[in-house]
């Protein structure tokens, strides 16, 4: 009997013990979305993946929606207490690279209109990975003028496509006032 506890014990303790994989994974254009705007994964050579230690993986569609989510409750709580590992898509050739050892530069047109693209390889005036979150937080962006250019788009001031967004979410406000929706 103490042979068969012994044995489960053990079976139990292995079970338990599984490594997960933090490799980057492949985007389901179908189903994967911003954790942050709620917006689907369209181009995917400026997604984010993070990949906790239970091996959950959760997706951003540019490097800034990354940035502010990073600062939320919601983040603490999918770490865990320990860092999760994080790719970041090559704005160039869409390989998965380490978001740490990843050079940024600004001034691309990403999905959100924050304005980084990662790439492998330094170049002069492209950022390392605490430059380009420290001027993101600082506000140095194309966020203001990506919301102009969307707002404009959805009162028919301009040819295209509305923007959408969930409500709260890309830095608009979503209530109608006097006809037109207010900027946060």
């Amino acid at each position: 009997m103490k042979r068969i506890l012994f044995f489960l014990s053990v079976l139990f303790i292995i079970s338990c013990q599984h490594e997960v994989d933090y490799s980057p994974r492949k985007i389901n254009f179908d189903r994967d979305v911003c954790i942050n705007c709620l917006m689907g994964i369209a181009e995917p050579n400026y997604a984010v993946q993070a990949i906790n230690k239970t091996g959950k993986v959760i997706w951003f569609d540019d490097l800034g929606c990354y940035v502010e989510y990073i600062e939320t409750p919601a983040w603490k709580k999918f770490s865990m207490g320990e860092k999760p590992k994080v790719w970041i898509a090559d704005a160039d050739t869409g390989e998965w690279l380490d978001i740490e050892k990843a050079w940024y530069r600004f001034g691309d047109r990403t999905p959100m209109g924050f304005g980084y693209g990662a790439v492998k390889q330094k170049k002069d005036g492209y950022f390392d990975y605490l430059t380009a979150i420290k001027r993101i937080k600082e506000g140095k962006t194309n966020r203001e003028g990506f919301i102009k250019k969307h707002k404009m788009m959805e009162h028919g001031n301009e040819k295209g496509s509305t923007m959408k967004c969930a409500p709260g979410k890309c830095g608009m406000n979503t209530e109608k006032k006097s006809g037109y929706n207010n900027i946060k």
